[in-house]
């Protein structure tokens, strides 16, 4: 796709144009950005609450403000700044978090755990002098999970799908003697309680059930947050309808210039589908970068831009799983 991307970066004149695509967010969000600053532009109404701990805060502090919060265990701890949900975990103890506390490299987030067991990524985008955006594609999560047959350990199931397979070395130091465990014929049990395709998630586009009433309750949210014109939300809910109505939904992730349209990921689309989806969208970001560059709003210089992908990788270092 690097041609594409080229084509896009000659037309701004920039290799680094998607800076000014979301002037809100720092490298445009494409990568290196604070959650927690991204957090603090969203209505409180529609996240989870979250706290922001300091790497070197003391465990026993850290814990007594998380709970003065009301937020309970189990909860998830994340990275702040942090891609692919690399280093993302649901935190059942003190025990897990003393160890989460230990491991982790950088500073994080504390969120409540949130009840919905549905997620969805609704790409949006709204050009600059729009009064409302528009959604360009929705993606179904479904999280890693084998199903029982009675016969089967735990261990012999995530073997048999190449999904889980793939997620093998993580499981086994996740779970331990546990994999040994049968499971009734016909229990489901989930793996990876987690929407990311690198954690085994399987994507299904959802892109035809766009419609008004939730263009409506997503431009509702994406017009509060300031400086945001293209990205992808990540949405816990409890069923479509009622996202659609503006009801029991939460925003787990804001994603900017780095979001991906996810919905290419079904295995249903052949890649060229896919290639032609990924061009769309760049061309999209493209024309809202140009828009807020001639708004005043500046591109990153080359040094910069060069600066944050070393940045970028070093951070995908510490955080893959090993």
């Amino acid at each position: 796709m690097f041609p594409v991307w080229l084509y896009y970066s000659i037309k701004a004149k920039s290799l680094f144009f998607f800076n000014a695509a979301n002037p809100g967010m720092k490298n445009g969000g494409m990568a290196m950005i604070s959650k927690m600053d991204i957090y603090n532009r969203i209505p409180t109404q529609f996240i989870p609450k979250t706290l922001f701990i300091e790497k070197d805060e003391s465990p026993e502090l850290a814990l007594e403000r998380i709970l003065d919060l009301n937020i309970n265990f189990p909860f998830i701890a994340k990275p702040d700044i942090g891609m692919k949900a690399f280093g993302v975990e649901k935190i059942h103890s003190k025990e897990e978090f003393w160890k989460y506390i230990n491991w982790t490299p950088s500073h994080f987030l504390v969120q409540e755990l949130i009840p919905y067991q549905k997620e969805v990524g609704i790409f949006y985008v709204r050009k600059p002098g729009e009064d409302h955006g528009k959604i360009t594609g929705i993606v179904a999560k479904e999280f890693l999970f084998i199903t029982g047959d009675g016969n089967s350990t735990m261990l012999e199931l995530i073997k048999k799908n190449p999904r889980s397979h793939l997620q093998l070395k993580i499981l086994q130091k996740k779970f331990g003697a546990k994999l040994k465990e049968v499971l009734n014929y016909g229990e489901k049990f989930i793996l990876v309680p987690y929407g990311s395709h690198t954690r085994g998630a399987k994507f299904v586009d959802f892109s035809h059930k766009i419609n008004n009433d939730l263009v409506e309750t997503i431009d509702c949210v994406c017009s509060q947050i300031k400086g945001f014109h293209y990205g992808r939300l990540d949405v816990l809910y409890n069923t479509f309808e009622e996202l659609c109505q503006g009801k029991n939904y939460s925003i787990i992730e804001v994603n900017g210039a780095g979001g991906e349209a996810t919905h290419i990921y079904d295995p249903k689309h052949s890649l060229l589908w896919a290639w032609r989806e990924v061009a769309r969208h760049w061309g999209i970001l493209c024309d809202i970068s140009i828009a807020n560059k001639k708004a005043g709003h500046s591109y990153l210089s080359f040094k910069d831009g060069r600066a944050m992908l070393k940045q970028t990788g070093a951070l995908q270092a510490q955080l893959r799983p090993q």
